[in-house]
């Protein structure tokens, strides 16, 4: 077997050695963690750091860096196919967290991007084994070098406050594990200093401060290499990232990356680069000025006295212009220039006034200042970027750098002055992640890290609370701490929308963001940021797909639900503020109510209440939001409190009482003819489905009867025509007409929804008839917890507890690998001894109760490839998300709707109606 050298090794032990070798000689042969099986301790062979070194088995000296944290091999084992040149070896107890660094050192800000794995280990299961086995997935064909499975973080200090963008580096050991191109997978000196990517004029500047403090050598890369890289990987990998601006309305542009190229960059940093990009790597600057971001800085604080950047944009906000500008009425008597275009309000000349009145600098107001000299540079920096544009034939130009910094002034007046040269030819667009070129293309520059590979499925934003912007109008340190989380919130009363403070203090030793971030107090409240741009935590997500049976995946929205329209997105605010307390009342109570479980619910409450703040003042400041975006960030919200299930009693308690009655019904089905036992089967899973936590209105319900009574009584109530009623269309495609029997579905994924009695006593029947036909079936759930939604690591037990009173499911549970004490058989039945269609659980890849399907789980991508038959039920899966969504296979989607704004919506009808809508496959 191969080594990690290439050469010759004799087992694991050996392997192990070899990788220990490597680490200590600070070579960086990072290994994937995921899929965890672990062996014992008798095979790993480790060493203990020291600094002086120590002798390895063959007897020569090892240098043991003191800067890099040192792996833990216990347990290791070698996965996949041992006769690889590079197998993976997974270390099951290494602590996550080594982590990699760029920065952007420009003259007015630092720009930072640090890497964390920080990625829950994924559990290896039997059942997920066999499914793997089934479905053809295989884990022996991984790559030789790490795939980034983890977190991108963005943070940014001012220059001048470089000394704590250092301790910040320092305090959270970012310097100690980075992807070294010069180093990997090779063997170097003993002695070699770290090294880390750095761009921009402040790492040449400050190369001999960053040896100094960190012990750190500094890598330069070149800036403009590392804009175009960085701009190219964000318009192609981040579904939202572009979008346009005009007299206050954003609104997200779709990238095509098969038709990026080619565009115009504009970065504005201190002065203005103009780049041509033509492809990866392929750009030329065509042009630049020298009145950019530093200009506006530097005569903004000559001129107003201000203390920062952003205490010059907010002055502007409050500004008027028209006192220090001249403008085209003030030239004719306060007509317009009609014949050649100009309104009485374009500026015709910038700071014109001040040359005719007789006043003083201290006699003008700062904030009419500071906006003067705002639309100045911007106007000028977007006349030069369309004149450029038209040299070249380009129509769409992108702008970035800080300073821009989301602001609305900034953007409206740029986008004017290209729509007003191009006559509306031309077009401006910003981008999110504006100030992080430079330093996100250092960070590509470091070779092998799986980067170049990633696609825009791969990549989730988050929004905790710690990441440089935060929830409502809180600002401060990044977080990472669950305690200081907690106490951060707890700083705060909330009054209405706005939310009040004193200024935080950041932890002994850094501020966390230089102050950039910290703004000035005002008595007790805390100022609204002047960036309406905010940037969280990019999750990189390697093992996410697009699920391939989309017709058009291209043209697919997830959402239904358009809070684009201010109304809509008030109303569904207000909903998910009522449901606050009571979802409260459940997490702390699923933690047994104690009292570190009331402090984290009042803390989740607090925390979620302002992100809805924030996106009320400002609902795109996230990216596109849609409904199934705001129900994400709850349950992710909750989780970052340590709410994990929430509502994992309640499902408990809700699937003993339906497993209880599950055989009396499947009796009951038992004894029907087939077209009368179809209209059975789909009418309880319409009844089933009422059961949703999520509801105001089935909450209400449960205060009036058990499960089982609200259950039948839903049942007594199905009575046709539904209000998207395809049932006949159904029945005929599974029944036949004429006498002619139709061909069985090969395989059906049935996307499950809640616990209780929707899966057991709905989804559950369903599938067994369909494994009575003959058709495979894969129950699609949930990867993690949210509201009362089962999961897949729920549902085998769910399944092996109903498989007791039922034949066809026990062998198909057998055959599937849900049943651990059939495993064996079931492993052979998979070498063709099965006599069962095998029903199987995958996990979606989500942890929410919509569901987008251009991210899902691996494990689900494989199990569609020969799925012909897809069924989504439930108002998240099938009305939230997806009503409109169109596939390759047939597709059946049922749903009780429980909410009267949808019903109106979506469906014209009213709550409780149900909806059972059938596709059928498109024409080949």
């Amino acid at each position: 077997m191969a080594g990690l050298n290439g050469d010759p090794i004799l087992g694991i032990d050996d392997k192990i050695e070899d990788l220990q070798y490597k680490n200590n000689n600070n070579s960086n042969e990072v290994v994937d963690k995921e899929e965890l099986v672990g062996i014992g301790e008798e095979s790993t062979t480790c060493y203990k750091s020291n600094q002086g070194g120590e002798k390895d088995m063959a007897g020569s000296s090892i240098h043991r860096s003191g800067s890099r944290p040192q792996l833990d091999l216990s347990k290791a084992e070698i996965q996949g196919n041992s006769e690889e040149r590079d197998p993976t070896i997974l270390l099951p107890n290494q602590s996550d967290d080594i982590s990699h660094l760029a920065l952007d050192i420009g003259g007015s800000l630092i720009k930072l991007i640090y890497f964390s794995r920080h990625e829950d280990q994924s559990v290896e299961d039997k059942r997920k084994k066999t499914v793997k086995e089934r479905l053809g997935i295989s884990n022996g064909n991984r790559r030789s070098y790490p795939v980034l499975g983890g977190r991108l973080h963005f943070v940014k200090f001012e220059t001048s406050k470089l000394n704590e963008c250092l301790d910040f580096i320092s305090s959270k050991q970012l310097h100690c594990g980075r992807i070294d191109s010069h180093h990997w997978n090779s063997e170097t000196p003993a002695n070699e200093n770290a090294v880390i990517k750095a761009t921009g004029g402040g790492a040449y500047k400050f190369a001999d401060l960053f040896k100094e403090r960190l012990g750190v050598s500094i890598e330069k890369e070149d800036e403009m290499d590392c804009l175009v890289a960085g701009a190219n990987f964000l318009l192609k990998a981040i579904r939202h990232e572009a979008f346009t601006h005009m007299e206050g309305h954003k609104e997200f542009v779709q990238i095509d990356h098969n038709d990026l190229y080619p565009y115009l960059l504009v970065n504005i940093g201190s002065g203005v680069s103009i780049i041509k990009v033509d492809g990866d790597g392929k750009f030329q600057r065509v042009s630049g000025t020298n009145v950019g971001g530093g200009t506006y800085w530097g005569l903004g604080r000559l001129l107003t006295k201000c203390n920062s950047f952003d205490e010059l944009l907010e002055l502007s906000q409050r500004g008027d212009n028209g006192t220090i500008d001249m403008l085209v009425g003030d030239i004719y008597g306060g007509m317009d220039y009609s014949k050649i275009g100009l309104s009485a309000s374009t500026i015709a000349s910038s700071f014109g006034k001040a040359i005719s009145d007789k006043k003083e600098l201290e006699d003008y107001r700062p904030e009419d200042i500071s906006l003067s000299l705002l639309r100045m540079i911007s106007y000028n920096i977007g006349q030069i970027s369309y004149l450029n544009a038209l040299r070249f034939g380009l129509k769409r130009i992108f702008f970035g750098g800080f300073f821009i910094r989301g602001h609305a002034y900034t953007m409206d007046t740029i986008s004017f002055a290209v729509q007003f040269w191009s006559q509306g030819e031309a077009q401006a667009m910003f981008l999110r992640h504006e100030g992080y070129l430079g330093a996100l293309g250092a960070f590509m520059s470091y070779q092998k890290h799986g980067l170049d590979d990633l696609m825009v499925h791969h990549l989730v934003e988050r929004f905790p609370m710690g990441a440089p912007y935060t929830g409502g109008k809180i600002h401060g340190p990044p977080l990472g701490d669950l305690n200081e989380k907690i106490s951060w919130m707890e700083k705060f009363v909330q009054k209405g929308t706005e939310i009040t403070a004193p200024v935080p203090m950041a932890p002994p030793g850094t501020t966390g963001l230089g102050g950039f971030e910290v703004p000035s107090s005002r008595g007790a409240t805390l100022r609204s940021d002047a960036s309406a741009l905010n940037v969280g935590v990019l999750h990189l997500v390697p093992t996410l797909e697009v699920f391939p049976l989309l017709t058009n995946p291209k043209m697919y929205e997830p959402n239904t639900i358009d809070l684009s329209d201010h109304k809509e997105l008030e109303y569904w605010f207000t909903v998910l503020s009522e449901h606050l307390p009571d979802l409260v009342d459940k997490a702390v109570a699923s933690e047994g109510g104690i009292d570190d479980a009331k402090r984290r619910g009042d803390a989740f409450a607090r925390a979620f209440s302002a992100h809805l703040a924030r996106l009320m003042e400002e609902p795109a400041a996230y990216g596109k939001l849609g409904l199934a975006n705001l129900l994400e960030l709850r349950e992710e919200c909750l989780r970052e409190f340590q709410f994990h299930d929430a509502y994992r009693s309640i499902k408990q308690r809700e699937n003993e009482a339906s497993l209880a009655v599950l055989p009396d019904l499947l009796l009951e089905l038992d004894h029907m003819d087939e077209g009368t036992r179809l209209l059975t089967l789909i009418e309880g899973v319409l009844a089933a489905n009422i059961f949703d936590w999520g509801s105001r209105a089935c909450v209400d319900l449960y205060h009036k009867g058990t499960i089982i009574e609200i259950y039948r009584m839903s049942r007594n109530k199905m009575q046709r025509p539904w209000r998207a009623n395809d049932f006949d269309i159904f029945k005929e495609r599974m029944l036949g007409s004429e006498g002619k029997k139709p061909k069985p579905h090969k395989r059906a994924l049935l996307f499950v929804d809640n616990s209780g009695a929707d899966v057991v006593l709905g989804m559950l029947p369903l599938a067994r008839e369909l494994l009575r036909r003959g058709t495979e079936v894969v129950l699609v759930a949930n990867s993690l917890p949210a509201l009362n939604d089962v999961t897949a690591m729920e549902l085998p037990d769910i399944v092996a507890e109903a498989a007791k009173h039922c034949d066809i499911l026990r062998r198909a549970a057998e055959a599937g690998g849900l049943l651990v004490d059939a495993m064996t058989n079931t492993l052979d039945g998979l070498k063709g001894n099965s006599s069962s269609v095998p029903l199987m659980v995958v996990e979606n890849g989500c942890g929410s109760p919509c569901i987008d399907l251009r991210q899902v789980s691996s494990e689900l991508a494989a199990a569609a490839k020969n799925a012909d038959l897809v069924i989504l039920e439930g108002m998240g899966r099938a009305l939230h998300t997806n009503f409109n969504a169109r596939f390759k296979c047939e597709a059946l989607k049922l749903a009780m709707v429980k909410n009267q704004r949808l019903a109106e919506k979506l469906i014209k009808g009213n709550i409780y109606d149900c909806v059972c809508r059938y596709e059928s496959a498109p024409a080949s």
